[in-house]
């Protein structure tokens, strides 16, 4: 939020918006002359957001939508943003970058957040040892796919100056994740989606994975302290 410049009567598109969190805190600060869009794809999501919303609020909409094809007469807004949306871009997050900004207006602002490469590195270099000492070698070549697939800083960066953004300003945030052994560490609610799912999808056989979780689960001090990157990326359109 820090970096979001907003200001009262502005429009505001919010996507992957969750539980609604960052959705109910802008729509508060541009205020009914303004309009806050939060599209996640999850219908439960959006639906308990409307529940805490009820009557208030009402320049403030929830609806069921895929940031990567939203409907090509939704109306540019002055702000797009997204917490932790552009880790869920993939597989080209460059091009659902460039179709997201399509819906901003010249001199408008998109900031974005995501974990970028480096995040829970201690993790993914232990369940890489512990796959190769296993010879879990589809499960690792998976792993692997995954991390070299996440983006930098620098990449974020460039995608921006690619697409003729100004003022652009990319940051870490680096963040140590606290943790207990055991499911404490399995069902954890900022480890489990997005993170930890993605080691379960590296095994065809999910009785395995559950297997070998667990076993990495008892053995943290192996991984820990658990740093995430969590990384700020702004830039502004032309006029």
């Amino acid at each position: 939020m820090s970096h979001l410049d907003i200001s009262p009567g502005a429009t505001v598109l919010d996507v992957a918006a969750g539980s609604g969190v960052p959705a109910f805190h802008i729509a508060e600060q541009v205020g009914p002359n303004g309009k806050v869009l939060a599209v996640d794809i999850h219908t439960h999501q959006v639906l308990r957001s409307r529940s805490r919303q009820g009557r208030h609020l009402p320049w403030l909409q929830f609806e069921v939508g895929d940031m990567r094809q939203l409907p090509p007469d939704l109306p540019q807004f002055d702000r797009i943003t997204g917490n932790l949306s552009f880790m869920f871009f993939r597989p080209n997050r460059f091009e659902a970058l460039r179709s997201l900004v399509r819906f901003l207006k010249p001199g408008g602002q998109i900031v974005l957040t995501f974990p970028s490469l480096g995040t829970f590195d201690s993790l993914w270099n232990q369940v890489n040892r512990a796959m190769t000492e296993r010879g879990f070698e589809s499960e690792r070549k998976a792993l692997i796919e995954y991390i070299e697939e996440r983006p930098s800083a620098d990449q974020a960066r460039r995608w921006l100056e690619e697409l003729n953004m100004e003022k652009v300003e990319v940051v870490d945030y680096p963040l140590e994740i606290a943790t207990g052994p055991g499911r404490e560490f399995l069902e954890h609610p900022l480890l489990r989606g997005g993170f930890l799912d993605d080691i379960y999808e590296c095994f065809k056989d999910q009785r395995l994975a559950e297997e070998f979780m667990t076993n990495l689960s008892n053995n943290i001090e192996s991984f820990t302290p658990l740093i995430a990157q969590r990384c700020a990326m702004s830039g502004w359109l032309p006029i």
